[in-house]
């Protein structure tokens, strides 16, 4: 059996935070505003696999109304779900990202990023890509207002 889930996450980028992406720090200026550490990369990949394997969604399992959970490591909540992923069956076949943001430019941290999350989910590298895609200057991502990612992923069973 193969399931495919969808995984999106969009926070408003603000000064004074750190700009996490994939579970890595950029260095820029804003950063994601989020209850967590606001990796929107991390929060859409673990709705993926989530909704794929039909178990839950980030807000429930991590609720922000719940003060446990702030600041939180996004890679901590990620390996969380992805166990109870695990547990149920499911493993991942693949999964491929889109990050939208003006700047600063991802392509030179791409590597290290895929990197970053094969070693979370625990799955080799060649089953994580991600690319990147400006705002073309348009609100609220092309004018850094915001930063976004979708995800899907391929699950087996």
């Amino acid at each position: 059996m193969i399931r495919v889930g969808l995984g999106t996450d969009l926070h408003r980028l603000v000064p004074g935070r750190k700009l996490i992406i994939g579970g890595v720090e950029f260095d820029f200026e804003l950063g994601e505003d989020g209850h967590s550490d606001g990796d929107v990369l991390l929060h859409a990949i673990t709705d993926s696999l989530l909704g794929a394997a039909g178990i839950s969604d980030i807000g429930e399992l991590f609720p922000p109304s719940d003060d446990k959970w702030k600041g939180a490591d996004s890679a901590e909540l990620l390996k969380e779900a992805y166990k109870l992923v695990k547990e149920a069956g499911w493993k991942i076949e693949n999964i491929d990202c889109v990050v939208q943001l003006e700047k600063p430019k991802f392509l030179p941290h791409r590597k290290e990023v895929c990197k970053n999350i094969a070693a979370i989910l625990q799955i080799e590298e060649n089953q994580v890509f991600v690319k990147a895609k400006t705002g073309e200057k348009l609100a609220p991502i092309g004018t850094s207002e915001a930063i976004s990612a979708q995800v899907v992923c391929l699950l087996s069973k």
